[in-house]
Protein backbone atom coordinates (compact mmCIF):
# COMPACT_ATOMS: atom_id res chain seq x y z
CA UNK A 1 0.00 0.00 0.00
CA UNK A 2 1.41 3.63 -0.41
CA UNK A 3 1.09 6.21 2.13
CA UNK A 4 -1.92 7.76 0.98
CA UNK A 5 -3.65 4.34 1.66
CA UNK A 6 -1.43 3.34 5.36
CA UNK A 7 -2.86 6.94 6.65
CA UNK A 8 -7.05 6.47 5.84
CA UNK A 9 -6.07 2.77 7.07
CA UNK A 10 -5.00 4.79 10.31
CA UNK A 11 -8.00 6.58 10.77
CA UNK A 12 -10.38 4.77 9.89
CA UNK A 13 -9.24 1.06 11.56
CA UNK A 14 -6.04 2.37 14.04
CA UNK A 15 -3.63 0.34 12.71
CA UNK A 16 -0.24 0.68 11.00
CA UNK A 17 0.29 -3.07 9.79
CA UNK A 18 -1.72 -6.05 9.69
CA UNK A 19 -3.54 -7.05 13.15
CA UNK A 20 -3.40 -10.46 14.40
CA UNK A 21 -6.49 -12.17 13.47
CA UNK A 22 -9.42 -12.15 11.56
CA UNK A 23 -9.00 -9.14 9.00
CA UNK A 24 -10.46 -7.93 5.20
CA UNK A 25 -9.40 -4.81 3.72
CA UNK A 26 -10.59 -3.93 0.51
CA UNK A 27 -8.87 -1.19 -1.21
CA UNK A 28 -10.34 0.77 -4.58
CA UNK A 29 -12.72 -1.96 -5.14
CA UNK A 30 -10.46 -5.24 -4.38
CA UNK A 31 -9.29 -7.34 -1.53
CA UNK A 32 -6.03 -6.35 -0.24
CA UNK A 33 -5.70 -8.80 2.44
CA UNK A 34 -7.84 -10.96 4.16
CA UNK A 35 -7.26 -13.35 7.12
CA UNK A 36 -9.49 -15.84 8.81
CA UNK A 37 -8.76 -17.36 12.50
CA UNK A 38 -9.55 -20.55 14.29
CA UNK A 39 -13.31 -19.23 15.32
CA UNK A 40 -14.14 -16.76 12.99
CA UNK A 41 -13.99 -17.47 9.09
CA UNK A 42 -14.16 -14.40 6.26
CA UNK A 43 -16.03 -15.90 2.98
CA UNK A 44 -16.15 -13.74 -0.22
CA UNK A 45 -19.56 -13.61 -1.94
CA UNK A 46 -19.45 -15.43 -5.04
CA UNK A 47 -19.94 -11.56 -7.50
CA UNK A 48 -17.43 -10.24 -5.39
CA UNK A 49 -19.49 -7.38 -3.95
CA UNK A 50 -19.01 -8.20 -0.21
CA UNK A 51 -17.99 -11.07 2.13
CA UNK A 52 -19.57 -13.24 4.72
CA UNK A 53 -18.42 -12.98 8.52
CA UNK A 54 -19.14 -16.21 10.80
CA UNK A 55 -18.33 -16.17 14.03
CA UNK A 56 -18.35 -19.65 15.80
CA UNK A 57 -20.66 -20.07 19.07
CA UNK A 58 -18.94 -19.38 22.66
CA UNK A 59 -15.86 -16.84 20.84
CA UNK A 60 -14.95 -14.99 23.05
CA UNK A 61 -12.49 -11.62 23.51
CA UNK A 62 -11.62 -12.06 19.43
CA UNK A 63 -11.86 -9.51 17.22
CA UNK A 64 -12.41 -9.07 13.16
CA UNK A 65 -11.19 -5.75 11.17
CA UNK A 66 -13.10 -4.89 7.90
CA UNK A 67 -11.76 -1.44 6.97
CA UNK A 68 -12.73 -0.28 3.34
CA UNK A 69 -10.40 2.30 1.52
CA UNK A 70 -10.93 4.30 -1.63
CA UNK A 71 -7.79 6.57 -2.95
CA UNK A 72 -8.95 5.94 -6.73
CA UNK A 73 -10.93 9.27 -7.85
CA UNK A 74 -14.08 8.83 -9.38
CA UNK A 75 -14.29 5.06 -8.46
CA UNK A 76 -18.22 4.06 -7.00
CA UNK A 77 -19.37 1.17 -5.35
CA UNK A 78 -21.55 -0.62 -3.36
CA UNK A 79 -20.35 -3.46 -0.60
CA UNK A 80 -22.97 -6.05 1.22
CA UNK A 81 -21.07 -7.81 4.51
CA UNK A 82 -23.30 -9.87 6.64
CA UNK A 83 -22.36 -11.12 9.96
CA UNK A 84 -23.16 -14.39 11.37
CA UNK A 85 -22.61 -14.14 15.31
CA UNK A 86 -22.78 -17.49 17.14
CA UNK A 87 -24.52 -17.95 20.71
CA UNK A 88 -22.84 -16.46 23.70
CA UNK A 89 -20.31 -15.06 21.73
CA UNK A 90 -18.38 -11.93 22.37
CA UNK A 91 -16.42 -10.36 19.98
CA UNK A 92 -15.27 -6.71 18.33
CA UNK A 93 -15.94 -5.86 14.97
CA UNK A 94 -14.01 -2.75 13.17
CA UNK A 95 -15.50 -1.69 10.22
CA UNK A 96 -15.03 1.72 8.89
CA UNK A 97 -14.53 3.86 5.35
CA UNK A 98 -11.71 6.09 4.65
CA UNK A 99 -12.18 8.24 0.90
CA UNK A 100 -9.54 9.69 -0.48
CA UNK A 101 -9.88 12.16 -3.29
CA UNK A 102 -7.60 14.38 -5.33
CA UNK A 103 -9.61 14.44 -8.43
CA UNK A 104 -12.30 16.21 -9.99
CA UNK A 105 -14.79 12.97 -10.56
CA UNK A 106 -17.03 12.31 -7.20
CA UNK A 107 -16.20 8.87 -5.44
CA UNK A 108 -18.58 7.03 -3.41
CA UNK A 109 -18.92 3.90 -1.18
CA UNK A 110 -22.55 2.55 -0.05
CA UNK A 111 -21.54 -0.10 2.50
CA UNK A 112 -24.94 -2.37 3.49
CA UNK A 113 -23.59 -4.76 6.92
CA UNK A 114 -26.19 -7.21 7.96
CA UNK A 115 -25.80 -8.92 11.56
CA UNK A 116 -27.69 -11.94 12.63
CA UNK A 117 -26.92 -11.66 15.94
CA UNK A 118 -27.26 -15.47 18.13
CA UNK A 119 -28.90 -16.35 21.32
CA UNK A 120 -27.10 -14.39 24.31
CA UNK A 121 -24.07 -12.99 22.16
CA UNK A 122 -22.45 -9.99 22.57
CA UNK A 123 -21.17 -7.80 20.07
CA UNK A 124 -18.58 -4.10 19.83
CA UNK A 125 -19.29 -3.09 16.81
CA UNK A 126 -17.48 0.30 15.84
CA UNK A 127 -17.53 1.93 12.56
CA UNK A 128 -15.40 5.21 11.60
CA UNK A 129 -15.57 7.64 8.10
CA UNK A 130 -12.72 9.83 7.20
CA UNK A 131 -12.25 11.70 4.25
CA UNK A 132 -9.23 13.54 3.10
CA UNK A 133 -7.38 15.11 -0.42
CA UNK A 134 -7.30 18.09 -1.76
CA UNK A 135 -9.50 17.39 -5.19
CA UNK A 136 -12.69 19.43 -6.35
CA UNK A 137 -14.94 15.09 -6.22
CA UNK A 138 -16.76 15.00 -3.61
CA UNK A 139 -16.38 12.12 -1.34
CA UNK A 140 -19.52 10.27 -0.47
CA UNK A 141 -20.13 7.21 2.20
CA UNK A 142 -23.95 5.99 2.73
CA UNK A 143 -23.27 3.37 5.49
CA UNK A 144 -26.54 0.83 6.08
CA UNK A 145 -26.62 -1.17 9.10
CA UNK A 146 -29.39 -4.37 9.60
CA UNK A 147 -29.72 -5.97 12.65
CA UNK A 148 -31.49 -8.73 14.18
CA UNK A 149 -30.85 -9.57 17.92
CA UNK A 150 -31.83 -12.67 19.00
CA UNK A 151 -33.43 -13.27 23.02
CA UNK A 152 -30.98 -12.14 24.89
CA UNK A 153 -28.65 -10.73 22.67
CA UNK A 154 -26.87 -7.84 23.17
CA UNK A 155 -25.15 -5.09 20.62
CA UNK A 156 -23.09 -1.82 21.14
CA UNK A 157 -22.88 0.56 18.43
CA UNK A 158 -20.04 3.19 17.81
CA UNK A 159 -20.23 4.98 14.98
CA UNK A 160 -18.01 8.49 14.17
CA UNK A 161 -17.91 10.64 10.83
CA UNK A 162 -14.42 12.08 11.88
CA UNK A 163 -14.18 14.87 9.03
CA UNK A 164 -13.78 15.22 5.23
CA UNK A 165 -16.94 13.44 4.14
CA UNK A 166 -19.18 15.79 1.72
CA UNK A 167 -22.02 13.87 1.85
CA UNK A 168 -23.86 10.87 3.98
CA UNK A 169 -27.25 9.33 4.53
CA UNK A 170 -26.72 7.17 7.63
CA UNK A 171 -29.52 4.49 8.18
CA UNK A 172 -30.15 1.85 11.20
CA UNK A 173 -32.60 -0.56 11.53
CA UNK A 174 -32.63 -3.16 14.40
CA UNK A 175 -35.40 -5.78 15.77
CA UNK A 176 -34.89 -6.67 18.92
CA UNK A 177 -35.88 -10.07 20.52
CA UNK A 178 -36.80 -10.79 23.90
CA UNK A 179 -34.26 -9.48 26.38
CA UNK A 180 -32.18 -7.96 23.52
CA UNK A 181 -30.29 -5.13 23.83
CA UNK A 182 -28.92 -2.21 21.87
CA UNK A 183 -27.07 1.15 22.77
CA UNK A 184 -25.92 3.36 19.95
CA UNK A 185 -23.95 6.23 20.44
CA UNK A 186 -23.03 8.33 17.14
CA UNK A 187 -20.76 11.17 16.64
CA UNK A 188 -20.65 13.58 13.86
CA UNK A 189 -18.75 16.46 12.57
CA UNK A 190 -19.75 18.47 9.01
CA UNK A 191 -18.38 21.64 8.24
CA UNK A 192 -18.33 23.60 5.00
CA UNK A 193 -21.24 22.58 2.65
CA UNK A 194 -21.66 19.27 3.75
CA UNK A 195 -24.50 17.54 4.34
CA UNK A 196 -25.14 14.29 6.67
CA UNK A 197 -28.37 12.33 7.69
CA UNK A 198 -28.90 9.98 10.29
CA UNK A 199 -31.69 7.53 10.33
CA UNK A 200 -32.37 5.14 13.01
CA UNK A 201 -35.55 2.60 13.32
CA UNK A 202 -35.65 0.34 15.97
CA UNK A 203 -38.32 -2.35 16.71
CA UNK A 204 -38.16 -3.65 19.97
CA UNK A 205 -40.91 -6.98 19.72
CA UNK A 206 -39.81 -8.74 22.80
CA UNK A 207 -40.60 -8.65 26.10
CA UNK A 208 -37.74 -6.66 28.38
CA UNK A 209 -35.83 -5.89 24.97
CA UNK A 210 -34.55 -2.43 25.21
CA UNK A 211 -32.33 0.39 22.79
CA UNK A 212 -30.62 3.16 24.17
CA UNK A 213 -29.72 5.85 21.38
CA UNK A 214 -27.68 8.83 21.62
CA UNK A 215 -26.30 11.04 18.89
CA UNK A 216 -23.77 14.00 19.27
CA UNK A 217 -23.12 16.41 16.51
CA UNK A 218 -21.78 19.78 15.57
CA UNK A 219 -22.25 21.40 12.59
CA UNK A 220 -19.74 24.04 11.44
CA UNK A 221 -20.15 27.02 8.51
CA UNK A 222 -22.90 26.19 5.84
CA UNK A 223 -23.39 22.66 6.92
CA UNK A 224 -26.55 20.75 7.28
CA UNK A 225 -27.64 17.77 9.44
CA UNK A 226 -30.85 15.93 9.97
CA UNK A 227 -31.11 13.82 12.77
CA UNK A 228 -34.39 11.01 12.38
CA UNK A 229 -35.26 8.73 15.43
CA UNK A 230 -38.12 5.94 15.54
CA UNK A 231 -38.83 4.10 18.34
CA UNK A 232 -41.12 0.91 18.25
CA UNK A 233 -42.34 -0.36 21.20
CA UNK A 234 -44.35 -3.51 20.23
CA UNK A 235 -43.82 -5.37 23.90
CA UNK A 236 -42.86 -4.67 27.38
CA UNK A 237 -39.73 -2.75 27.01
CA UNK A 238 -37.73 0.49 27.24
CA UNK A 239 -36.22 2.71 24.42
CA UNK A 240 -34.55 5.90 24.91
CA UNK A 241 -33.36 8.33 22.55
CA UNK A 242 -31.54 11.39 22.76
CA UNK A 243 -29.94 14.20 20.18
CA UNK A 244 -27.48 17.02 21.46
CA UNK A 245 -26.02 19.30 18.90
CA UNK A 246 -23.75 22.31 18.80
CA UNK A 247 -24.30 24.71 15.95
CA UNK A 248 -21.74 26.97 14.44
CA UNK A 249 -21.54 29.59 11.89
CA UNK A 250 -24.32 29.37 10.20
CA UNK A 251 -24.97 25.57 10.02
CA UNK A 252 -28.48 23.80 10.43
CA UNK A 253 -29.94 21.34 12.48
CA UNK A 254 -33.05 19.35 12.74
CA UNK A 255 -33.98 16.44 14.92
CA UNK A 256 -36.98 14.60 13.76
CA UNK A 257 -38.33 12.15 16.42
CA UNK A 258 -41.63 9.27 16.44
CA UNK A 259 -42.22 6.87 19.28
CA UNK A 260 -44.52 4.44 18.87
CA UNK A 261 -46.11 2.24 21.89
CA UNK A 262 -47.87 -0.77 20.45
CA UNK A 263 -48.03 -2.04 24.24
CA UNK A 264 -49.15 -0.30 27.42
CA UNK A 265 -45.88 -1.30 28.88
CA UNK A 266 -43.63 0.11 26.43
CA UNK A 267 -41.94 3.06 27.75
CA UNK A 268 -40.09 5.61 25.19
CA UNK A 269 -38.10 8.72 25.79
CA UNK A 270 -37.19 11.14 23.08
CA UNK A 271 -34.70 13.69 23.86
CA UNK A 272 -33.01 16.58 22.09
CA UNK A 273 -31.08 19.87 22.39
CA UNK A 274 -29.84 21.92 19.35
CA UNK A 275 -27.83 25.46 20.24
CA UNK A 276 -24.70 27.32 20.18
CA UNK A 277 -21.93 27.38 22.69
CA UNK A 278 -22.90 28.77 25.76
CA UNK A 279 -20.55 32.33 25.87
CA UNK A 280 -20.11 31.91 29.47
CA UNK A 281 -17.84 28.45 28.69
CA UNK A 282 -15.63 30.13 26.51
CA UNK A 283 -15.23 33.20 28.95
CA UNK A 284 -13.97 30.60 31.18
CA UNK A 285 -11.33 29.00 29.26
CA UNK A 286 -10.27 32.04 27.91
CA UNK A 287 -9.24 33.67 31.54
CA UNK A 288 -7.12 30.26 31.58
CA UNK A 289 -4.85 31.91 29.08
CA UNK A 290 -7.01 30.43 25.63
CA UNK A 291 -7.74 32.20 22.82
CA UNK A 292 -11.41 32.34 21.74
CA UNK A 293 -10.53 29.65 18.72
CA UNK A 294 -8.71 27.73 20.64
CA UNK A 295 -11.19 27.68 23.45
CA UNK A 296 -14.13 26.54 20.84
CA UNK A 297 -12.12 24.14 19.98
CA UNK A 298 -11.91 22.44 23.42
CA UNK A 299 -15.16 22.37 24.06
CA UNK A 300 -15.90 20.90 20.43
CA UNK A 301 -13.47 17.91 21.37
CA UNK A 302 -14.67 17.54 24.41
CA UNK A 303 -18.78 17.47 23.70
CA UNK A 304 -17.84 14.54 20.80
CA UNK A 305 -15.72 12.11 23.18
Amino acid sequence: MDAIQKQLLEAVAGFHELPAGAYNIRANGQTAARNSSANIEIIPKDNGTGIEIHIKPGTKRESVHIPVILSQSGLKEVVYNDFYIGEDADVTIIAGCGIHNGGPATSQHDGIHSFFIGKNAKVRYIEKHYGSGDGSGERIMNPKTVVQISEGGYMEMETVQIKGVDSTIRETDAKLAESAKMVVTERLMTHGHQTAESRFKIAMNGKGSGANIVSRSVARDESKQVFFSDLEGNAPCSGHTECDAIIVGNAKISSIPQITANHPDAALIHEAAIGKIAGEQIIKLMTLGLTEAEAEEQIISGFLK
